[in-house]
């Protein structure tokens, strides 16, 4: 492990201003840092989403690294309201019926679980466990049910003119006299589409429901259906919970915005120091601008990453990006750097990298943070991400045929490496470019079959010199790699053909494509079994 004490990485400095601004704060009701993170389920969690639950993850580590108790809680908001059907939902007539309903309220459109809300959370709680990421959950819906914010709901009304001084300083328009810092789902036809009408200065307020025409009176310490608004539902709970550490995305960070005022709201209002926290950058998707959004439905999730990039490199992504940086999710040929970025990063971590002491302590830190469970005690294989395709794509995605091929390879790597095939193979066949993509021809020497020579080349010439080739992998044993490209490029000059010629012949003949993979290492990864074959049939 590196020196922690001394880690410049983000997440341990953020981890040692938690330690230095907020242990001071400790009593003996209290001695565990609580770290937060949430968000409404409204629609798939997406991986713009997963940034603030990783980063804060991150920074959990880091304090349980330097030896500190840490609580690690998720909210799932799911009393907010149902105010818009994403495009990627099934069944979206019958959800529209839903709308200005708790999510929490609003079917499953697949049939799964209890409800819309529960659906989406479960879908991610499902997943973060394979990325190392074990909170404790809170369901916002079954605390407000319980009234166990009743005491927060009043001291909001209590304190309302304060609190509408504090919104109103970042508004274009006053909110009106009559504004309730207090909404209301309708006990009958359970809409938002509600007004409170008056407050009796202890726990009860009025309420009127334009949908259905429903009026009453409610006692907050016994109602399931008053919530507070956002902007001072999230300050009410950072003293609920004792929270002292939570980022936020740089709109809820923005001048005026939710975290601005939540500051001010929980210091005036809740009498609680606010936590520390800092901002994160939106991501987006490599080829595609802009901010994702579970509203619009064209998300991509934590499921669709985990398909092309196995749980550490995700984690890689975040822990070696400060949160502030943009960057974006790429399922195209940076795909490959990726994954050979992170392999550098273990070499390094294994001291089979030189760096100088300055980039091998920040590599090092960055291994650690990206591994999901406990640091290995063995390097993976180091197969190169670009080889591996390769060798997929020549065993037609036969993972135990390729880890099968490979010498000097443990059970631990063999495990890690299938899990690595996996993805590989899911990006190889979803996401790479089609000028990457091959299959080895089984009907070579076929007229009119992709593999067959092509017509502007003489047959006869093609023949010999691809018997020529044919003859090198007869005796493949004895060749390197080297030597058997200097053998491609003599029977290139016995035939008198040009090399790139050749290559086009070649390739042609073998995966029906003009180019390939580089043609000699291409040959002795596939072997003497599938090459000859095809060759001989000429």
């Amino acid at each position: 492990m590196t020196n922690i004490k001394n880690s410049f990485h983000w997440a341990d400095i953020n981890a040692d201003k938690i330690i230095r601004e907020r242990k001071k704060m400790f009593d003996s009701g209290k001695d565990a840092f609580v770290c937060a993170s949430g968000i409404t389920p409204s629609g798939t969690v997406h991986i713009g989403n997963f940034r603030e639950i990783i980063s804060v993850e991150l920074v959990v580590r880091a304090l349980r690294d330097k030896g500190e108790k840490v609580r690690f809680i998720y909210s799932w908001d799911d009393y907010d309201v149902f105010r818009k059907v994403p495009a990627n939902m099934p069944d979206r007539e019958n959800l529209e019926k839903f709308l200005r309903f708790p999510i929490t309220m609003v079917p499953d459109p697949w049939g799964k679980e209890e409800s819309y809300a529960r659906a989406n959370e479960a879908e991610l709680e499902s997943l973060l466990p394979a990325v190392g990421v074990f909170p404790d959950y809170i369901y916002q819906a079954a605390k407000y049910r319980k009234s166990e914010y009743a005491q927060g709901i009043k001291t909001a009304l209590e304190k309302k003119d304060q609190i509408k001084k504090i919104l109103d300083e970042h508004r274009t328009s006053p909110l009106d006299n009559e504004w309730m810092p207090v909404s209301v789902f309708c006990n009958k036809c359970s809409r938002d589409t509600t007004r409170v009408e008056g407050w009796d200065r202890e726990w009860s307020i009025s309420y009127s429901c334009s949908s259905c025409g429903n009026s009453e009176k409610v006692d907050l310490r016994e109602t399931a259906c008053a919530k507070l608004p956002w902007r001072i539902d999230w300050p009410m709970r950072w003293k609920h919970e004792r929270v002292d550490f939570e980022p936020a995305g740089k709109d809820h960070h923005s001048e005026g915005g939710s975290f601005d005022t939540a500051e001010r709201i929980s210091k005036d209002i809740f009498d609680h120091e606010p936590p520390v926290t800092f901002q994160y950058d939106f991501l987006s998707i490599k080829g595609r601008g802009g901010k994702i959004s579970s509203s619009s439905g064209e998300v991509i999730s934590l499921r669709d990453v985990l398909e092309v990039y196995q749980p550490e490199i995700v984690r890689y992504m975040f822990a070696g990006t400060r949160p502030n940086t943009e960057f974006a999710i790429s399922f195209d040929l940076d795909v490959i750097k990726i994954y050979e970025d992170y392999d550098k990063c273990e070499r390094i971590y294994f001291g089979v990298e030189p760096v100088n002491e300055k980039k091998a302590d920040k590599e090092k830190r960055i291994f650690e943070l990206s591994q999901v469970n406990e640091l290995p005690d063995e390097i993976s294989y180091q197969i190169p991400f670009r080889h591996l395709c390769n060798l997929l794509q020549i065993q037609s995605g036969d993972i135990e045929a390729v880890i099968a091929s490979l010498p000097d390879i443990s059970e631990k790597q063999k495990e890690k490496l299938r899990v690595r095939s996996k993805c590989a193979w899911n990006w190889i066949r979803d996401f790479a470019p089609e000028d990457f993509r091959f299959e080895l021809n089984t009907h070579g020497g076929t007229a009119g079959h992709a593999g067959d020579i092509p017509e502007d080349f003489d047959r006869d010439s093609s023949v010999r010199v691809l018997n020529l080739v044919a003859e090198e992998v007869r005796q493949l044993e004895k060749h390197t790699e080297t030597t058997l490209a200097e053998a491609i490029y003599a029977a290139a000059g016995e035939c008198s053909m040009e090399p790139k010629d050749l290559f086009r012949l070649i390739y042609t003949v073998l995966i029906g494509k003009e180019k390939g993979p580089r043609l000699a290492g291409f040959i002795m990864a596939a072997g003497k079994e599938k090459i000859l074959p095809i060759l001989e049939k000429y």
